[in-house]
């Protein structure tokens, strides 16, 4: 993170005997993927443009045992899950917000089970609601009249029912938003879900996310918009596959917004 960027970690909220308003967890991908820490910093950036006060564990921060779980490994999942549920609950968090889904189901549904109980948002959630607050606002700028077309993250969507809060922000940016045929609850996985990301595919025809980017295609869009690091990276790939890398670029809907207010 560069110098400009205000990124306060939990320990030294604590110090000051403060409490932030929102904890970011930025998860594995954000913090170690070099694509998915634009995602970050995207956030990041607004997030001090609104003056959040929010915090990162930083080096404190481990997986939420995600990819594990999915992958069947429950033992490893539940080791994961307490170390951070005992860091959490000792720095008496209280809401915690993700860029991704994967983050934001496992803390919001899997943990609770398991003694961790925290209001958490997506980060599409939490940018609508500060634009809700007058707390951010948003000029279309670049991106007025762009051709946007928003593929689903399965944990997001289906899983977790939200649909509105990342179309409702790219429609604040004027952009024309168009619908892929598979969408909201009948959208289709980019191929990264339940700890596939970290596998090569089984034998077949074509890759899920070739067949996704496709579909997304269809829409003629300059720009396909994702709420999830890993549907970034299987849409980046199947937009390189497509060779239309020149044409169609995949932007995380927080980098959306921020590039729209020159951030």
């Amino acid at each position: 993170m560069s110098d400009t960027l205000k990124v306060p970690t939990m320990a030294e909220y604590m110090a000051q005997g403060k409490q932030p308003e929102v904890l970011f967890w930025i998860g594995c991908a954000g913090s170690f993927d070099d694509r998915a820490k634009k995602i970050t910093k995207a956030f990041v950036k607004l997030l001090n443009k609104a003056n959040v006060e929010f915090a990162v564990l930083g080096a404190e921060e481990s997986c939420t045992g995600d990819p594990a779980k999915r992958a069947g490994n429950e033992f490893l999942f539940q080791m994961q899950a307490m170390t951070n549920i005992e860091l959490l609950n000792a720095y008496e968090v209280k809401k915690i917000v993700t860029a991704c889904p994967h983050c934001f189901n496992t803390l919001k549904n899997e943990y609770p089970s398991l003694g961790g109980n925290y209001k958490v948002v997506h980060h599409t959630q939490f940018l609508k609601d500060l634009l809700d607050e007058g707390r951010l606002t948003i000029e279309g700028g670049k991106f007025k009249g762009k051709r946007i077309t928003f593929h689903d993250p399965c944990y997001l969507g289906r899983a977790n029912n939200v649909y509105e809060a990342p179309r409702e922000l790219i429609q604040k940016l004027e952009a024309e938003l168009v619908e892929m045929k598979k969408c909201r609850q009948n959208g289709l996985c980019c191929g990264a879900g339940g700890a596939q990301m970290f596998k090569e595919p089984e034998k077949g025809d074509k890759d899920v996310n070739v067949e996704r980017t496709e579909q997304a295609l269809e829409t003629k869009p300059q720009i396909i918009a994702a709420g999830c690091p890993f549907c970034n990276t299987m849409l980046t790939d199947g937009i390189k596959a497509k060779e239309k890398e020149d044409y169609v670029s995949v932007m995380d809907v927080a980098e959306l917004i921020a590039n729209a207010q020159d951030l």
